[in-house]
Parts: C-alpha cells; structure tokens; sequence
C-alpha cells in the first residue's frame, strides 16, 4: 500500500490476513486470492483457485470405483481449519458413500515426516486398513514410507499430484492423485490482478481444474 501498487495477489495460508487486506480494499487496492480462499471475507475481487470440494469429490468417485469391498479407509488430512484442505477431505467423503468405511482421521499440516508419522500410528493401531487418502501431497510421499516398512498392500491416493507422486505413480507404489495446476493458479491470478487493476470486470470465483492421475496417464504429468 505504501508503495501505491494498483491491486494485489496473494496467496494467503490463514484467515487472520483479512483485516490487513481489508485496509488495502478500503485504500481502493482491489485483492485477488490465489490457491487459498477466505471465505468469510467479502473483500476480496476474486479467489482464482482450484475447486478444492470437487476436486475431493474425484478423489471420492475414484475411490468408490476402485476400492474392493469391505476396504477400510485412513483418511490424512491436512492443517485444520483450512477451509480448502477441509474441503479436499469433505468432498472425498461426499462421493465415497458406502463404498469404504473410514477408521481412522489424522491431521497432518501438510507435512512429510507428520504423514509417515501418522501413517504409523495408523497402521498400527488398524490392522485392517487397506487404503489411505491424503489430503496433500507431501503427507501421502511420507505414508509411502510407512507403507514399504509394513510390508503391506496399501491402496495409497494423494492430493496435488506433486513430482515426488508422479513418480511414485509411475513406479506403482502410490495408486493414484488429484493433480492441480499451479502454474494456471499463477497466470490467471496475474492475470485476473490487472484486470481488476484496470478496471476490467472479473469473476468471483476462477476454476482452475483438477485431473486424476494414476499409472494409466502418469506420463501426461511426468
């Protein structure tokens, strides 16, 4: 603001940022969100972001076709409280119905070592757990250490389709992953940030697509 910038483009990873970009909208700076929405806060020209319920609602579809019968799930979630991470969790379950019973539920922040953590702890105390789904990327990469030391078949879905995934999908042992597009994030929120800053009307809210990747169309994304 005192740099006199004509709009900002953020990506915000808490709600508390509302009231410090409320003084640049009421400046006449108009906000554009990135990646993560804050949905309470009407201040905001855009949110350019990935659906994060639908794309949990894959996930959720994904799972519901391929699980066997009687799989008992584990569910990683990610920092709770996000809504979009909640959100990835909330669609999976949205879609998955009754075609696998969830045992377990562990917040993770989104964390690699906080995944292969809880990923033990799960595995151990649920013997019967055959599947895992990850809200985030880093934690399913951690899980899949926890999963190698079992030495069990895990069904093992993640969320962001992250480089370390793809190759993990590519070699077979993670199953599957809702891939975003981060670099459309970028262009489009730049994008949708001159627009409003030159006064060009923008939309509220700018989908920016989910894919599910497994072995099938993992080279699409290597």
């Amino acid at each position: 603001m005192t740099q006199g910038v004509d709009a900002i483009a953020i990506t915000p990873t808490s709600p508390n940022v509302a009231d410090e970009l409320q003084k640049a909208v009421d400046a006449g700076i108009p906000v554009i969100l990135i990646d993560n929405d804050i949905p309470d806060w009407d201040g905001k020209t855009s949110v350019v972001t990935t659906n994060n319920f639908v794309g949990g609602q894959l996930a959720g579809t994904w799972l519901a076709e391929n699980l066997p019968e009687g799989t008992k799930l584990a569910v990683l979630q990610g920092v709770l409280g996000v809504p979009a991470l909640d959100d990835r969790v909330d669609g999976m379950l949205d879609t998955l119905g009754d075609a696998a019973e969830v045992v377990a539920q562990a917040p993770t922040d989104c964390d690699q070592t906080k995944g292969l953590d809880a990923a033990q702890d799960i595995l151990t105390a649920h013997p019967e757990v055959t599947a895992i789904y990850a809200a985030c990327g880093p934690p399913i990469i951690g899980a899949l250490e926890a999963i190698k030391a079992s030495g069990r078949t895990i069904i093992a879905v993640g969320f962001d389709a992250l480089p370390d995934e793809v190759a993990a999908i590519a070699a077979g042992t993670e199953t599957a992953s809702v891939a975003q597009f981060p670099s459309k994030m970028g262009s489009l929120g730049v994008q949708a940030a001159f627009d409003a800053a030159t006064g060009k009307n923008v939309e509220a809210n700018i989908d920016t697509g989910t894919a599910i990747v497994t072995k099938d169309n993992v080279a699409d994304f290597q």
